[in-house]
């Protein structure tokens, strides 16, 4: 792993042994992470696969700026943490946007071209009030807890098992996951339930993947076929995995159907 700055922002890397293919990647993740969750798995094996794998942390995230103002944060202020990054690799990025990280990308695509972009278990076009009320009914506590890491509060470590991961994970590595794991700007949030969703008209639309997961509880498998209808492509339901599928066990599931695609794309 190589670790960076880009400017004040940091950005995890993972670099092939021998020649690149010519298109990086670039990796954007979701709510209460950083660029650590594509770490674990996906930057080392993409690497391995002949991609420049990279994955930043947004501002307010990981060992990025602005640790002690998260609230202040936009999506569009993440928007341009994604611009001023891809602009310094070494040719435009394949971009890859996991939950809010999705909810980014799309925003991104309404001022920005891409070669090619991945939503997985993305934040869909019209927002989170459709897969928050669904929570509300289906796990109340769940929806609650998540709240109170808003706030700047701790969750219960069920409650990251059962919003993370479809598998019975492992104590250590759930209580490696929580620690790393930190409160969501209160602005981002809103931005993404209300505020400042993508405008359709100003997206045109690169090559898209649309990934989802069989038992996301947050981004339910419903929420991610409307996404992929709104770009006219088909939704990818992953069979046997949680909404924090670079994460699982079987992230394979996951990466494999993405690496597929970058080849049929000639990426």
């Amino acid at each position: 792993m190589n670790r960076s700055r880009f400017g004040d922002l940091e950005v995890l890397s993972s670099m092939p042994d021998g020649p690149a293919h010519p298109t990086p990647l670039l990796f954007v993740h979701g709510a209460y992470t950083g660029a650590w969750c594509w770490q674990e798995n996906f930057l080392p094996w993409f690497a391995s696969q002949g991609y420049a794998a990279y994955a930043l942390s947004l501002s307010g995230h990981g060992r990025s700026r602005g640790r002690a103002y998260l609230d202040s944060f936009s999506i569009a202020d993440y928007v341009e943490d994604v611009a001023e990054v891809a602009t310094k690799l070494p040719a435009r990025p394949v971009l890859i946007g996991h939950s809010m990280g999705g909810m980014v990308v799309q925003k991104f695509l309404e001022r920005f071209s891409a070669p090619g972009v991945v939503l997985m278990s993305s934040v869909p076009p019209q927002g989170l009030l459709g897969s928050a009320f669904g929570l509300a009914f289906a796990r109340p506590h769940l929806l609650g807890d998540l709240n109170r890491i808003m706030g700047g509060g701790q969750p219960q470590m069920e409650t990251l098992r059962d919003a993370l991961f479809h598998e019975t994970i492992e104590l250590e590595r759930l209580q490696r996951y929580y620690h790393l794991c930190q409160p969501e700007s209160h602005r981002a949030i809103w931005d993404m339930s209300l505020f400042d969703l993508p405008s359709l008209s100003r997206i045109q639309a690169p090559p898209m993947l649309v990934l989802g997961a069989e038992h996301d509880v947050l981004i339910p498998p419903d929420q991610v076929r409307m996404t992929a209808m709104r770009y006219d492509v088909e939704a990818t339901i992953l069979p046997g995995l949680g909404h924090g599928m670079m994460l699982e066990t079987d992230w394979r599931v996951a990466a494999d159907p993405i690496l597929a695609w970058l080849a049929r794309q000639g990426l």
